[in-house]
Order: structure tokens, then C-alpha cells, then sequence
């Protein structure tokens, strides 16, 4: 282990390796989401083209950072990004996403989540401070992707999107599979393990998922245990998504 993969294993990133199964061969879990910017430049390297980032959410992370153009570029190297995620990146873990745009690392960004923190980037084309031009592609649902990708309607970009890219990132936040009490809005409800698959593999979404998997270099998934309904649920709930993720559609053994 080379000192920039220890840095990053210091910073509480757990490496997988996947095998025989479909899709990825690399996986990255970690507690809060802004771990995903080191982790994905650990999976990309500091050459080859910028991925496609398919990401899983409750939340839309599309907060643009506060000093965006302070972001390393790729080339300055995984500990660079590795210290930046953790000292310059928000705590709410809300601007990664297009902090890995600034570091050239993520191209376009397939973002399936339905809720909107305050700031979210409203565009559909996100330009960092390089120049470059990125395209924000968001649907609240898995089966809303697998229609947009299956049948596209006018203005749809689901298929378009994944039939460019050369390279995909999958990323999976934990509370993506909850909800918040309508009872009581601080209280979070960590979804059962048939509603996960539900949500996960919907009917006639294969395809959707075999473009996404075929050019899937690496996954990332956050626990981040605090929006989850705290470490005992979360942790439930780790052992409920990981059944559904790799055994059902990784094809591979839960972690």
C-alpha cells in the first residue's frame, strides 16, 4: 500500500475487492459522503477520461462548494483531494459531487434523489471554474430512469448519457433508502428489505442497469449513520441494501 491509499485508509475508507459477479471489481465504503471524492480518484487514477457519476441519494448533493476553484485538480494526486474532502469540504456532505467536477475526476452526473438541501445547483449544465462544461442529469427514482433510459421522452437524457460515457462511477448513499416520519420530520425511517428491492430493481429495469454496470469501473457507498436513523439502524440497514446491492444486483457476496 502505496502512502497515499494508507492516507486514505486513515481517513476511514474501507476498500472491497468484488468478485465474480457483474459490474464493478472495486468498492468504497466510508461513513460521510464527501469520502467519495479521494475514493474516486483512487478508482480513476490521474489519467483517462472523466467518468460518468450515477449516484443514489435521498438527497440531491449538488451544493456548489464554497470555494470551488480551490478544489485540486486530479493530477495533484489522491492525498491532495484525500486533505481537501476532509478540511475544505462542507460537513453536511453536500458538495462533493460537484467538487469532483472541479477536479476533473466526474464528467457528466446521472443523479437519482428527491430531496433538494438549500443551495442545491438548480441547472442542467453545471460549468466549473476550468471551463468545462457538465451535465446534470436528475430523476427522483430508479424506475423513472429505466422508463427515461427504455423509452425516452423530449427532453430525457438518461440514455444519452450513459451511451457516451467510457467510464462510470456507481455511488450509493445509505439513506437513500429512508424516509422522514410525516409524524414527526426529525425522525428518520429506514426502509424494509422488500421496499429496497422494490426501489432498487424495479420491473424493466435490467437494461438500465446493464449500461450502467458494463462500463462500471468502482462503487462508493456512504453510511452515513446520522441520516439513517442512527448506528444501530444504520447498521441494520447496511445489512438490508447490501443484500439487495451486491448479492442481487452485483451478483457478488455482501461485504
Amino acid at each position: 500500500m502505496d502512502d497515499s491509499q494508507r492516507h486514505l485508509r486513515l481517513a476511514g475508507v474501507i476498500r472491497l475487492a468484488l468478485g465474480g459477479g457483474r459490474g464493478p471489481a472495486d468498492a468504497y465504503v466510508f461513513d460521510p459522503h464527501r469520502l467519495a471524492l479521494p475514493a474516486w480518484a483512487c478508482a480513476l487514477g490521474e489519467d483517462g477520461p472523466a467518468a460518468l457519476l450515477v449516484t443514489l441519494d435521498r438527497h440531491l448533493d449538488l451544493v456548489v462548494p464554497v470555494a470551488p476553484g480551490a478544489v485540486p485538480d486530479r493530477s495533484a494526486g489522491l492525498r491532495a483531494l484525500d486533505e481537501h474532502a476532509r478540511w475544505a469540504l462542507d460537513v453536511r456532505n453536500y458538495d462533493h459531487v460537484l467538487a469532483a467536477m472541479e477536479a476533473g475526476l466526474v464528467g457528466d452526473a446521472l443523479v437519482i434523489a428527491r430531496g433538494r438541501p438549500r443551495g442545491t445547483y438548480s441547472g442542467d449544465v453545471y460549468v466549473d471554474t476550468r471551463g468545462r462544461s457538465h451535465r446534470l442529469v436528475v430523476v427522483p427514482t430508479v424506475d423513472r430512469a429505466a422508463e427515461a433510459f427504455n423509452a425516452p421522452a423530449p427532453g430525457d437524457a438518461v440514455r444519452e448519457v450513459l451511451e457516451v460515457a467510457e467510464r462510470v462511477l456507481l455511488d450509493v448513499d445509505l439513506d437513500c433508502f429512508t424516509s422522514l416520519s410525516d409524524a414527526d420530520p426529525t425522525t428518520v425511517l429506514p426502509w424494509p428489505r422488500g421496499v429496497i428491492r422494490e426501489y432498487l430493481l424495479p420491473p424493466d429495469s435490467e437494461s438500465f442497469w446493464e449500461a450502467v454496470l458494463g462500463r462500471c469501473v468502482a462503487l462508493t457507498l456512504a453510511r452515513e449513520p446520522h441520516h439513517c436513523g442512527g448506528l444501530l439502524a444504520s447498521g441494520e440497514l447496511f445489512r438490508d441494501v447490501a443484500e439487495v446491492l451486491f448479492r442481487e444486483l452485483l451478483g457478488t457476496d455482501p461485504p
